[in-house]
């Protein structure tokens, strides 16, 4: 039970109601071409939203889709000026003093690289904009800029240091974010240091550097022998990466504060590994039974004719137009796109959502009494880049 003192928080999403969320919408967005697509994003996060309930209370995602639409359209018209514009003067540039093209590209690809970060940033903020919790909004101050020159060095930094410096740059971006991520009146702080998250990812960053010596070794030295290592190290790696990635979000959640008000978190990496595994099996039996059955229909059909080995000429002397048979091929194409995407999130969103959320924790809640609402924030183009350019922004 919640006390003054500790706020725990419970999920009342349900699959059934998941499911058929995420298969009306999904079918929605390719009957419109994609159009749909902001109307189904919206809508999932306002069922996975409402469905995190700290203290029993639920959060609200209040995001519009037009909203979303005309951030895409903005951030297309952009990205259609840089890849029109810039890339063809790129190109002119490369050739006329380099008699090649590699140039160019390399460099509309660095170009680009600022764009994404810039893009990352300005849709965390967008969503915390539209995000309330017992009427209050969240919000997250301006500084997409200055993230993507934070991100760029830190990257580089983590190349050049073949990755041993990882939870430095985990540390670090993270805390630029959260220090600039605003409940109402107050502002959270993103507490600790990047030592904490290394004893969790040695596990990871030892197994990775196993897996890339004896894939040297064995390509470069020709000792195929070596590339029976990979069959150890990288599942050990795999399991680490998620060990990191949980270790990694419990440390720097419960780490975290905002005048008084604290956190509590403690995912398991063994639930989390398990709901990925259990979450791909059941996913690709469920496809693996929709594709025999597909097939099976198939098969009864063409082998009620006869032939067993057609093409599309022999599929046309069926009495079957072209026409119709390129168009159930796509159908049945978007129909297994489809089914793919809405399983994912009844046997993998869903439950990693339910986890995260049933193992954290406000504490100190005493001082939620002295926060107050701000104004909206608003901004043009909501998280379009993010769109367009497909790099995700949460669900």
């Amino acid at each position: 039970m919640s006390t003054l003192a500790d706020l725990n928080t419970g999920f009342a999403g349900r699959r059934g109601r998941l499911f058929w969320l995420a298969l009306r919408t999904s079918l929605l967005t390719v009957l419109t071409l994609g159009l749909y697509r902001f109307w189904m994003k919206t809508r999932l996060r306002r069922f996975y939203w409402s469905s995190i309930r700290p203290g029993g209370q639920p959060l609200e995602y209040v995001g519009e889709p037009l909203e979303k639409l005309l951030g895409f359209l903005i951030a297309v018209v952009f990205l259609a000026f840089y890849i029109g514009i810039v890339n063809l003067i790129l190109m002119f540039l490369s050739f006329a003093f380099l008699q090649d093209n590699f140039a160019a590209y390399a460099l509309s690809f660095v170009g680009l690289v600022p764009v994404v970060f810039y893009a990352q940033y300005r849709a965390r903020r967008y969503i915390l904009a539209r995000t309330r919790w017992r009427g209050i909004r969240f919000g997250m101050k301006p500084g997409a800029w200055g993230y993507a020159g934070r991100a760029i060095w830190h990257w580089l930094v983590t190349g050049i240091s073949l990755g041993l410096l990882w939870p430095r740059m985990t540390f670090w971006l993270e805390k630029y974010r959260a220090d600039r991520t605003t409940y109402g009146t107050v502002t959270i702080t993103q507490g600790g240091g990047w030592g904490m998250l290394y004893p969790p990812y040695l596990v990871a960053y030892i197994s990775g550097l196993v897996s890339a010596g004896a894939f040297g070794i064995s390509i470069w030295l020709e000792r195929p022998e070596f590339a029976a290592i990979l069959a150890l190290s990288l599942p050990v790696m795999l399991i680490g990466a998620i060990h990191y990635r949980v270790a990694a979000f419990r440390k720097l959640t419960s780490t975290k504060s905002a005048e008084g008000i604290g956190f509590a978190a403690a995912p398991r990496t063994g639930r989390v590994f398990g709901i990925y595994v259990l979450g791909n099996f059941l996913a690709g039996l469920v496809m693996t039974g929709f594709m025999v059955v597909l097939l099976g229909l198939i098969g009864a059909y063409v082998g009620s004719s006869g032939q067993f080995d057609l093409d599309l000429e022999d599929l046309n002397q069926l009495g079957l137009p072209s026409a119709l048979i390129w168009t159930v091929g796509l159908i049945l194409y978007f129909s297994a796109f489809i089914l793919w995407g809405v399983l994912r999130h009844v046997f993998l969103t869903l439950p990693l959502m339910r986890h995260y959320a049933e193992t954290l924790a406000i504490t100190g809640v005493s001082g939620l009494l002295a926060v107050r609402q701000t104004d909206r924030d608003r901004f043009a183009e909501a998280e379009g880049f993010a769109e367009a350019l497909d790099i995700g922004a949460a669900i």
